[in-house]
């Protein structure tokens, strides 16, 4: 394993922390029951990922981009996070988050986490403010294709993906071990990211296997 090309692949929201940019801000700016119709819209296939993010972000428009930022001020990590991070780190991995949530959280917990790729969805800015508009990265099912691109580049001999539900499943089949936090689609799955530690140090360490 030694000088081996290794890459991580995390989800963000539901695996390495439990705070949900969107749901925060909805929440701060009393925007729930709106989001919720857009949430339906989406699910029932009458609006794309694109114009979901975007019918969301319109519900903050004029809103100060402090105001935003204020949200993640507090940044809360799941237990082990930070020690998986680093055991990582220290196996030769190189860390990517790939996220359907907001950037302005993703960036902070990629900071913690001394990641080295983060991919995420951000809202856009004018003279400090929401203007409406996202840029959109990661959608409902595009885990897979950032993952492949991500491998394409940096030629890593192993990559593991870890998430925690449906939209990660095409990241988990692009991955040559997947684990879960959920309950399905994946080759392993955990109660905790101690346990994600737990396997992966049977893979990987002290082993020729992969």
């Amino acid at each position: 394993m030694e000088g081996m090309k290794k890459l991580m692949a995390f989800d963000l929201e539901g695996t390495l922390t439990d705070m949900i940019s969107w749901e925060m801000l909805h929440r701060k700016f009393g925007t729930c029951e709106k989001a919720k119709k857009h949430a339906e819209l989406f699910f029932s296939g009458k609006i794309s990922y694109e114009e979901w993010a975007r019918l969301d972000a319109s519900l903050w428009v004029g809103r100060r981009k402090e105001e935003v930022e204020e949200t993640f001020k507090d940044v809360k990590l799941k237990p082990g996070a930070q020690e998986l991070a680093s055991w990582l780190k220290g196996n030769g991995f190189k860390i990517a988050i790939i996220s359907g949530g907001l950037m302005c959280l993703a960036k902070k917990i990629a900071n913690i986490l001394n990641v080295d790729h983060v991919y995420a969805n951000e809202l856009v800015f004018k003279d400090g403010k929401v203007t409406g508009d996202v840029i959109v990265r990661v959608t409902f099912d595009n885990k897979g294709e950032i993952l492949n691109e991500l491998k394409r580049a940096l030629r890593p001999k192993v990559t593991v993906a870890v998430g925690d539900w449906k939209n990660d499943v095409p990241m988990f089949k692009v991955a040559d071990v997947s684990i879960s936090l959920g309950h399905d689609h994946a080759d392993y799955n955990a109660r905790d990211l101690y346990e994600v530690k737990r396997i992966l140090e049977e893979l990987f360490q002290g082993t020729e296997k992969l």
